[in-house]
C-alpha cells in the first residue's frame, strides 16, 4: 500500500498540478509512498507528497485508489494500491524536494495529464480537475 496526491494551485492561467520526475527513466509521475509504521494513511501521503515535492500541503478531498500488479526482484508477483488525495499546496518550494526524483515541477493541469507515465493515474487527475473545477476561486 502507498499514498500520495496530487497536488494543485491556481495562478491566473488556470490551474497547475506538481509532477515529480525522473528523465532518465522517462518518469513523470504523481508523487506517492509507503507508510512509516503507526502512519495513517492519510499521514503517509501528506508526509511523502512533502518530502518528494518540497512543498507543504493540507489533503482538500479523497480521490480515488489505483490498483496494479508488479514482480518484486524475487519474482513475487505483488498487488499494489496507491491511495490519492487531493491536495493544497500551502507553503514550501519545490526546490526543496528530496532525492529520490531528479526534477519537480509545476504544470498547467491539461500538461501534466499529457507527461504522465502512468496512464492509470489519469481517471486521478480527472477527479481532481473535476473537484477544482467546482471549488469557489
Amino acid at each position: 500500500m502507498s499514498a500520495g496526491g496530487v497536488v494543485y494551485r491556481r495562478n491566473g492561467h488556470g490551474v497547475e498540478i506538481v509532477l515529480v520526475a525522473r528523465p532518465s527513466q522517462r518518469l513523470w509521475a504523481l508523487p506517492k509512498g509507503t507508510p512509516d509504521p503507526g502512519e495513517t494513511i492519510e499521514q503517509t501521503a501528506v508526509r511523502e507528497v512533502c518530502e518528494e515535492t518540497g512543498l507543504q500541503v493540507q489533503i482538500v478531498d479523497h480521490l480515488g485508489d489505483v490498483r496494479y500488479w508488479y514482480t518484486d526482484g524475487q519474482g513475487v508477483r505483488i498487488n499494489k494500491v496507491v491511495h490519492h488525495y487531493l491536495m493544497e499546496a500551502v507553503g514550501g518550494d519545490v526546490s526543496g524536494h528530496d532525492h529520490e526524483h531528479d526534477l519537480v515541477d509545476w504544470f498547467d493541469i491539461h500538461e501534466a495529464e499529457k507527461r504522465l507515465t502512468h496512464r492509470n493515474q489519469l481517471h486521478i487527475l480527472a477527479r481532481a480537475s473535476d473537484l477544482i473545477a467546482k471549488m469557489p476561486l
